[in-house]
């Protein structure tokens, strides 16, 4: 198996664990994963080529959908609500 695709199971079970979190937990570490997406992305495209990216970003989009969601609704300038534990409680 090669480097990008032994990389991109690498991911996969992180963002596995990242998800068994408490929400609270989750914002860190599933930003990371979010940003090194793109990359990973990138070299599993130079090296096995347009079908099996494609495959890899719907396995992303599958993965991150809800924020995949909330960011495409606060660009678009749409109502964004975050869910129930990550709002911020008034004293």
């Amino acid at each position: 198996m090669s480097l990008s695709l032994i990389l991109a199971a690498i991911w996969a079970i992180a963002g596995t664990i990242v998800a068994m979190l408490p929400m609270r937990r989750q914002m860190w570490p599933g930003g990371a994963l979010l940003l090194t997406a793109p990359g990973l992305l990138i070299f599993i495209g130079v090296q096995h080529g347009l079908w099996v990216t494609l495959l890899g970003l719907l396995a992303f989009a599958f993965m991150f959908r809800r924020p995949l969601i909330y960011l495409v609704r606060r660009a678009l300038g749409l109502p964004a609500h975050l869910p129930r534990e990550l709002e911020r409680r008034k004293p």
